[in-house]
């Protein structure tokens, strides 16, 4: 067994597409099939369902492959550490962020990029349960999530600014003036939201009830890309975080602040204590501490 091995087995996982699965690792689809196979033999399992195609795995597979992206895991960071000891930092920082987040983490990656070059950067956007459970099992270095019920026993934790909300609207189909508006204000209007359950959706909810209001948006969605074209198009407007560059996306795009409007709790950037832990993530959570600490 080796690590191409494993590497195989994830990107068949990821593409679910023996042919493809070859191109991304730059070998042949027989060569794929033959070191699959011989991984099989050695575990003495059935990993792969085959047919005419790629069928998905087995059960044993599913297993196995969970323990190949950990031990995958541990090896890029094996990498990433032996680098930091040497005074670089390369490899791929895994970030997850929760949709709608006020923090922009692209000024944390610039910053990363000039001091080392060879860093790259993978970007996700995930739940909050998606974030902590990804962290847990060494799959993201650092998440960007809420710090409610946070387990400080399993994670490090930096809090981040206050999240406060303002309404996003096309001002080509709006026009509020200059003046926060109220919750009661927006009841009237054609609202666009991100589906029940999700954070953001939650901290809206909880302003609009709290005041005896029963919004009936025109739009759910669960993707931010088509809430985003929704206001675009002047279907609808939408609460967002009122700090996140949004309005910046078209020059017709505007953010108007709401009174009194923030989520229910706190963002922060979150990493996770137990080792195996990430060098890239370490050096990040050091980086940002010194931004915030800096005159």
């Amino acid at each position: 067994m080796d690590i191409k091995q494993l590497k195989f087995l994830i990107a068949l996982d990821e593409t679910r597409h023996f042919g493809q699965a070859a191109a991304r690792c730059h070998i042949t689809q027989p060569t794929l099939s033959m070191r699959l196979r011989s991984l099989e033999e050695e575990l003495d399992l059935p990993l792969v369902n085959r047919g005419q195609r790629f069928e998905g795995f087995t059960a044993p597979g599913e297993r196995v492959l969970a323990w190949a992206r950990t031990v995958l895991a541990a090896y890029d960071g094996l990498q990433a550490e032996a680098a930091a000891c040497r005074g670089n930092l390369v490899g791929t920082l895994r970030l997850g962020v929760v949709p709608l987040s006020s923090f922009d983490p692209l000024a944390l990656m610039q910053q990363l990029h000039k001091e080392h070059p060879s860093l790259r950067f993978e970007l996700s956007a995930l739940s909050s349960e998606q974030i902590l459970e990804q962290l847990a099992s060494n799959r993201l270095d650092l998440g960007v999530s809420y710090l409610e019920r946070l387990d400080n026993e399993r994670f490090d934790s930096l809090a981040l600014g206050e999240t406060r909300m303002g309404l996003l609207y096309d001002q080509r189909f709006f026009s509020f003036g200059d003046t926060p508006l109220s919750w009661e204000a927006l009841i009237e209007l054609p609202l666009g939201m991100l589906t029940s359950g999700m954070h953001f959706r939650q901290s809206i909810d909880h302003n609009f009830h709290s005041r005896g209001l029963h919004p009936q948006p025109l739009l759910q969605t669960d993707a931010v890309h088509q809430l985003l074209q929704a206001v675009h198009g002047g279907l609808c407007c939408a609460v967002m975080p009122l700090d996140g560059g949004l309005d910046a996306l078209t020059e017709h795009l505007r953010l108007q602040p709401i009174e009194n409007a923030q989520t229910l709790a706190r963002l922060g950037l979150i990493m996770r204590r137990s080792a195996p832990r990430s060098a890239l993530a370490e050096a990040c959570f050091a980086l940002y501490q010194k931004s915030q600490t800096a005159p």
